[in-house]
Protein backbone atom coordinates (compact mmCIF):
# COMPACT_ATOMS: atom_id res chain seq x y z
CA UNK A 1 0.00 0.00 0.00
CA UNK A 2 1.44 3.43 -0.88
CA UNK A 3 2.63 5.45 2.11
CA UNK A 4 0.01 8.23 1.72
CA UNK A 5 -2.83 5.72 1.47
CA UNK A 6 -1.54 3.88 4.52
CA UNK A 7 -1.32 7.15 6.46
CA UNK A 8 -4.89 8.06 5.51
CA UNK A 9 -6.09 4.61 6.52
CA UNK A 10 -4.45 4.92 9.91
CA UNK A 11 -5.87 8.42 10.39
CA UNK A 12 -9.40 7.22 9.63
CA UNK A 13 -9.12 4.58 12.34
CA UNK A 14 -7.63 6.89 14.94
CA UNK A 15 -9.54 7.30 18.22
CA UNK A 16 -9.18 9.62 21.16
CA UNK A 17 -5.71 9.68 22.72
CA UNK A 18 -7.49 8.76 25.96
CA UNK A 19 -7.60 5.22 24.58
CA UNK A 20 -4.61 5.05 22.29
CA UNK A 21 -1.46 6.18 24.08
CA UNK A 22 1.47 4.20 22.76
CA UNK A 23 3.31 2.02 25.25
CA UNK A 24 6.46 4.15 24.94
CA UNK A 25 4.47 7.18 26.15
CA UNK A 26 2.96 5.47 29.18
CA UNK A 27 3.97 5.54 32.82
CA UNK A 28 6.83 7.99 32.35
CA UNK A 29 7.53 11.56 33.39
CA UNK A 30 8.67 14.27 31.03
CA UNK A 31 11.31 16.83 31.96
CA UNK A 32 8.48 19.36 32.33
CA UNK A 33 6.64 17.01 34.71
CA UNK A 34 9.70 16.61 36.88
CA UNK A 35 10.35 20.34 36.90
CA UNK A 36 7.00 21.02 38.59
CA UNK A 37 7.29 18.16 41.06
CA UNK A 38 5.40 15.24 39.56
CA UNK A 39 6.32 11.81 40.93
CA UNK A 40 5.45 8.51 39.28
CA UNK A 41 3.42 5.99 41.29
CA UNK A 42 3.91 3.16 38.78
CA UNK A 43 6.73 2.47 36.32
CA UNK A 44 4.80 0.08 34.08
CA UNK A 45 6.66 -3.03 35.18
CA UNK A 46 6.47 -3.39 38.98
CA UNK A 47 4.06 -2.35 41.73
CA UNK A 48 6.59 -1.09 44.26
CA UNK A 49 4.97 2.12 45.50
CA UNK A 50 1.82 0.42 46.75
CA UNK A 51 0.90 -2.34 49.20
CA UNK A 52 -2.29 -3.99 50.40
CA UNK A 53 -4.17 -1.99 53.02
CA UNK A 54 -3.12 -3.02 56.56
CA UNK A 55 -0.59 -5.51 55.10
CA UNK A 56 3.12 -5.43 54.30
CA UNK A 57 3.11 -6.73 50.72
CA UNK A 58 1.04 -7.15 47.56
CA UNK A 59 -1.53 -9.74 46.47
CA UNK A 60 -4.51 -9.82 44.15
CA UNK A 61 -2.91 -7.50 41.58
CA UNK A 62 -0.80 -8.07 38.47
CA UNK A 63 1.10 -6.00 35.90
CA UNK A 64 0.05 -6.60 32.31
CA UNK A 65 0.59 -4.53 29.16
CA UNK A 66 1.91 -1.54 31.06
CA UNK A 67 -0.96 -1.34 33.55
CA UNK A 68 -1.54 -2.56 37.11
CA UNK A 69 -4.69 -4.66 37.42
CA UNK A 70 -6.89 -5.59 40.36
CA UNK A 71 -7.74 -9.19 39.58
CA UNK A 72 -11.10 -9.13 41.35
CA UNK A 73 -10.48 -12.49 42.95
CA UNK A 74 -13.02 -14.09 45.26
CA UNK A 75 -12.36 -13.89 48.97
CA UNK A 76 -10.58 -11.19 50.92
CA UNK A 77 -10.43 -7.85 49.03
CA UNK A 78 -7.04 -6.42 48.12
CA UNK A 79 -7.46 -2.66 48.36
CA UNK A 80 -4.04 -1.05 48.00
CA UNK A 81 -2.52 2.12 49.45
CA UNK A 82 0.50 4.23 48.56
CA UNK A 83 3.62 3.64 50.62
CA UNK A 84 3.83 7.41 51.13
CA UNK A 85 1.22 9.67 52.68
CA UNK A 86 -0.07 12.96 51.27
CA UNK A 87 -1.90 16.05 52.50
CA UNK A 88 -2.33 18.55 49.67
CA UNK A 89 -1.76 17.00 46.25
CA UNK A 90 -2.80 16.54 42.64
CA UNK A 91 -3.21 12.98 41.33
CA UNK A 92 -3.50 12.02 37.66
CA UNK A 93 -4.19 8.52 36.37
CA UNK A 94 -5.96 6.48 33.71
CA UNK A 95 -8.33 3.61 34.49
CA UNK A 96 -10.53 1.03 32.84
CA UNK A 97 -12.83 -1.63 34.22
CA UNK A 98 -14.71 -4.76 33.20
CA UNK A 99 -18.45 -4.72 32.48
CA UNK A 100 -20.37 -3.81 35.64
CA UNK A 101 -16.99 -3.01 37.17
CA UNK A 102 -16.76 -1.00 40.36
CA UNK A 103 -13.73 0.60 42.01
CA UNK A 104 -12.62 3.88 43.53
CA UNK A 105 -9.81 6.27 44.40
CA UNK A 106 -9.60 7.17 48.10
CA UNK A 107 -7.57 9.83 49.89
CA UNK A 108 -6.69 10.78 53.48
CA UNK A 109 -6.76 7.06 54.26
CA UNK A 110 -5.48 5.92 57.66
CA UNK A 111 -4.75 2.41 58.88
CA UNK A 112 -6.23 1.31 62.19
CA UNK A 113 -7.41 -1.99 63.63
CA UNK A 114 -10.89 -0.44 63.91
CA UNK A 115 -10.93 0.38 60.18
CA UNK A 116 -11.26 -2.89 58.24
CA UNK A 117 -11.45 -1.26 54.77
CA UNK A 118 -10.32 1.94 53.10
CA UNK A 119 -13.89 3.21 52.72
CA UNK A 120 -14.21 3.42 56.51
CA UNK A 121 -11.68 6.26 56.52
CA UNK A 122 -11.10 8.22 53.29
CA UNK A 123 -13.49 9.97 50.87
CA UNK A 124 -13.95 8.20 47.54
CA UNK A 125 -13.73 9.32 43.93
CA UNK A 126 -16.03 6.70 42.45
CA UNK A 127 -15.06 4.61 39.39
CA UNK A 128 -17.84 2.47 37.94
CA UNK A 129 -19.43 1.20 34.73
CA UNK A 130 -22.42 3.55 34.66
CA UNK A 131 -24.04 1.84 31.67
CA UNK A 132 -23.62 -1.64 33.09
CA UNK A 133 -25.23 -0.73 36.39
CA UNK A 134 -27.89 1.45 34.80
CA UNK A 135 -30.78 2.29 37.13
CA UNK A 136 -29.26 0.13 39.87
CA UNK A 137 -27.07 3.03 41.02
CA UNK A 138 -28.04 6.42 42.40
CA UNK A 139 -26.57 9.75 41.14
CA UNK A 140 -24.13 9.89 44.07
CA UNK A 141 -22.79 6.47 43.11
CA UNK A 142 -22.00 7.25 39.48
CA UNK A 143 -18.53 7.45 38.04
CA UNK A 144 -16.65 10.51 39.22
CA UNK A 145 -18.90 11.14 42.23
CA UNK A 146 -17.70 11.88 45.73
CA UNK A 147 -19.36 8.64 46.72
CA UNK A 148 -22.79 9.06 48.30
CA UNK A 149 -22.13 12.76 48.88
CA UNK A 150 -21.69 14.77 45.66
CA UNK A 151 -22.92 13.37 42.31
CA UNK A 152 -21.07 14.31 39.12
CA UNK A 153 -22.48 17.29 37.25
CA UNK A 154 -22.62 15.21 34.09
CA UNK A 155 -21.46 11.82 32.82
CA UNK A 156 -18.28 11.97 30.77
CA UNK A 157 -17.09 8.43 31.55
CA UNK A 158 -16.25 6.01 28.76
CA UNK A 159 -17.62 2.44 28.78
CA UNK A 160 -15.58 -0.68 29.66
CA UNK A 161 -12.79 -1.39 27.23
CA UNK A 162 -11.77 2.29 27.10
CA UNK A 163 -9.28 4.19 29.21
CA UNK A 164 -10.64 7.12 31.21
CA UNK A 165 -8.44 9.95 32.50
CA UNK A 166 -9.06 11.02 36.10
CA UNK A 167 -7.61 13.92 38.03
CA UNK A 168 -8.07 14.48 41.77
CA UNK A 169 -6.98 17.71 43.46
CA UNK A 170 -7.00 18.05 47.25
CA UNK A 171 -5.76 21.42 48.51
CA UNK A 172 -6.45 22.79 51.98
CA UNK A 173 -9.76 20.94 52.13
CA UNK A 174 -10.85 22.08 48.66
CA UNK A 175 -11.41 19.05 46.43
CA UNK A 176 -11.93 18.77 42.67
CA UNK A 177 -12.80 15.66 40.65
CA UNK A 178 -11.95 15.80 36.95
CA UNK A 179 -12.63 13.17 34.30
CA UNK A 180 -11.62 13.15 30.66
CA UNK A 181 -10.76 16.84 30.79
CA UNK A 182 -13.96 18.02 32.52
CA UNK A 183 -14.40 19.18 36.13
CA UNK A 184 -17.41 17.20 37.33
CA UNK A 185 -17.35 17.54 41.14
CA UNK A 186 -16.11 20.26 43.50
CA UNK A 187 -16.57 20.53 47.27
CA UNK A 188 -15.07 21.69 50.55
CA UNK A 189 -14.28 19.19 53.28
CA UNK A 190 -15.53 19.73 56.84
CA UNK A 191 -17.84 22.66 56.09
CA UNK A 192 -21.40 22.75 57.56
CA UNK A 193 -22.70 21.69 54.13
CA UNK A 194 -20.28 18.76 54.00
CA UNK A 195 -21.16 17.69 57.54
CA UNK A 196 -24.86 17.86 56.70
CA UNK A 197 -24.40 15.66 53.62
CA UNK A 198 -22.29 13.24 55.64
CA UNK A 199 -25.02 12.92 58.28
CA UNK A 200 -27.53 11.92 55.59
CA UNK A 201 -25.25 9.48 53.75
CA UNK A 202 -24.10 5.98 54.62
CA UNK A 203 -21.08 7.59 56.31
CA UNK A 204 -23.14 8.56 59.36
CA UNK A 205 -22.41 5.02 60.56
CA UNK A 206 -18.64 5.37 60.03
CA UNK A 207 -17.31 7.69 62.77
CA UNK A 208 -13.81 8.01 61.29
CA UNK A 209 -14.90 8.62 57.73
CA UNK A 210 -13.47 11.85 56.32
CA UNK A 211 -12.02 13.11 59.60
CA UNK A 212 -8.35 13.05 58.59
CA UNK A 213 -6.56 15.86 56.76
CA UNK A 214 -3.77 13.66 55.39
CA UNK A 215 -3.09 10.00 54.72
CA UNK A 216 -2.55 7.41 52.03
CA UNK A 217 -4.04 7.38 48.54
CA UNK A 218 -5.87 4.10 47.94
CA UNK A 219 -7.26 2.10 45.01
CA UNK A 220 -10.13 -0.29 45.59
CA UNK A 221 -10.38 -3.96 44.72
CA UNK A 222 -14.15 -4.41 44.50
CA UNK A 223 -14.16 -7.90 43.00
CA UNK A 224 -13.85 -6.76 39.38
CA UNK A 225 -10.93 -6.50 36.97
CA UNK A 226 -9.88 -2.86 37.02
CA UNK A 227 -6.74 -1.47 35.39
CA UNK A 228 -4.68 1.63 36.21
CA UNK A 229 -1.79 3.27 34.36
CA UNK A 230 0.00 6.60 34.07
CA UNK A 231 -0.32 7.21 37.79
CA UNK A 232 1.49 10.32 38.92
CA UNK A 233 1.17 12.68 41.89
CA UNK A 234 2.60 16.03 42.91
CA UNK A 235 2.49 17.62 46.32
CA UNK A 236 0.88 21.03 46.74
CA UNK A 237 2.19 21.61 50.30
Amino acid sequence: MPYLALLLCISCGYKSPVNNLRMVEQNGLSAADKAVGWQSLFDGTEITKWRVYQEEGMRGWEVREGAMWALGMDGKPADIVTIDTFKNFELNLEWTTSEKGNSGIFFNVREDAELPAVYHTGPEYQLIDNEGYGDAIQPGQKSGANYDMHPPRYDVSLPPGNWNQSRLIVDQGHVQHWMNGKKIVEYELWTPEWEDLRSKAKWKDYPKYGVYSSGHIALQDHGNRTGFRNLKVRRLD
